[in-house]
């Protein structure tokens, strides 16, 4: 695929992305995409064959520019306890996000489709940043900045607490105190703010 391509995908993908926002899943046809970015419908085939196929891209390309912006913003010189407050930091303001949010679509595409638990996109992402916050758990109980006999469960838990949150956010609506709430009893597990 030559540049020209690779950028045309990329425009589809991200004025994609604002129609699902907008729309959720279930509601947006191949016709809604091809009037938002101002294409032809077999413009629009060149790349993509269905509206799942775009969608599940989109979601990937979120997935990698969100890693990319929080390696990003992590200080060179970062304790394990910083780097944790600092991914809780995000998840709020992910949470507490109103507009761009591609919550209601995902959670619309996972209901409706039920991918296989092998194939299924958003449980391996999932258990990559379980992954990931375990391993900043251990870290920190080796640095002595946390307290945890169980590293895994308390990373299950903690990304548990943030995936029930999401839904929070989207149904019965949470506020900023709450979040705070929510986060700090994580913490409080760790052994952060409990002085």
């Amino acid at each position: 695929m030559g540049e020209k391509s690779i950028q045309k995908k990329k425009y589809i993908l991200k004025t994609a992305k604002d129609v699902f926002t907008e729309k959720g899943f279930k509601n947006v046809t191949m016709k809604d995409i091809v009037e938002a970015c101002d294409i032809s419908r077999g413009g629009l085939y060149l790349y993509f064959e269905s509206t799942e196929q775009i969608f599940l891209e989109v979601l990937k390309m979120e997935n990698e520019e969100g890693e990319d912006s929080f390696s990003d913003s992590i200080p060179e010189d970062a304790t394990a306890a910083e780097i944790l407050l600092l991914f809780l930091k995000e998840q709020k303001k992910e949470l507490l996000r109103k507009k761009n949010s591609l919550t209601k679509a995902v959670y619309e595409y996972f209901f409706d489709n039920h991918p296989p638990r092998k194939s299924n996109p958003l449980k391996k992402q999932f258990d990559a940043s379980v992954l990931i916050v375990e391993k900043l758990i251990e870290a920190g109980v080796e640095n002595g900045e946390f307290v945890c006999d169980d590293c895994a469960g308390a990373a299950r838990n903690i990304m548990y607490v943030l995936e029930g949150l999401k839904i929070s956010a989207q149904t019965i609506g949470i506020t900023s105190d709450g979040v705070d709430k929510e986060l700090l009893f994580v913490l409080r597990g760790l052994g952060i703010g409990t002085d």
